[in-house]
Formats: structure tokens, C-alpha cells, sequence
């Protein structure tokens, strides 16, 4: 297992709902944009109210980095390549940037469970 990951927000959600299969991922250095932070923030805003929405923000918003204008190219064209597949942009824009990173992309979401450098959970 590599020490930092590139954590979806599949992964996190999982996380957050105490998922087992993601425990020995909880201590490995977490790498995420803020739009991953947006769709995390929103649903538990939605689901479980602000307090825990703003104790997540607080907790991983220092592990967001930045994309840059090459990702969101690499993140189109993967976007493309799966357009069958219903992949949401911020997933592609992750993927891309975990690429970039040279780290995994932690997911879930079986869109990516075959692509490489996915390290895949359920």
C-alpha cells in the first residue's frame, strides 16, 4: 500500500459511513481537489446537517490541491472515452490529477476499476 492516495469521494463517502474494506486507507496521507470537497460538503449537508459538513471541510480541507489547465485536458479526454459510462467531470478531473501526482486514484466506482493506477475498494 502507498503512503498518500488520491481519495474520490466515493472513497470518502465510504469513509465517512464507516465502510471496513477502507480502515487501512483512514491513515494513508489523503489528496483530493475542492470539488471533491464540494460533492462531499453538499451531501452531508443534505443528509446529516452542517455541523458534520463543516467538521469534514475542516478536517480535509488542507489535503485539497489545485488542477491545472493540462488535468482538465486529460480529464476531458478520459471523460470522452468513457461518455458511455456516465463518469462525473470532478472523478475525471481526480483521476487526472492523481496521474499528474503519481499516486492512486482510491475509488469505489467501478467506472474506474479497471483503468490503471486505480487502486479499487468496495
Amino acid at each position: 500500500m502507498h503512503n498518500i492516495y488520491f481519495f474520490d469521494s466515493y472513497a470518502l463517502a465510504e469513509i465517512s459511513l464507516g465502510n471496513p474494506n477502507y480502515k487501512n486507507y483512514i491513515k494513508s496521507g489523503v489528496v483530493l481537489t475542492k470539488l471533491n470537497l464540494f460533492e462531499i460538503y453538499y451531501g452531508l449537508l443534505r443528509d446529516v446537517g452542517e455541523k458534520e459538513a463543516k467538521n469534514f471541510l475542516e478536517r480535509y480541507y488542507q489535503c485539497s490541491v489545485d488542477f491545472y489547465k493540462e488535468d482538465i485536458q486529460e480529464a476531458a479526454k478520459l471523460k470522452l472515452k468513457l461518455k458511455k459510462k456516465n463518469v462525473s467531470m470532478t472523478d475525471c478531473i481526480g483521476y487526472a490529477v492523481a496521474k499528474r501526482l503519481n499516486i492512486r486514484f482510491l475509488t469505489g466506482d467501478k467506472e474506474f476499476e479497471y483503468l490503471d493506477n486505480v487502486e479499487f475498494v468496495k
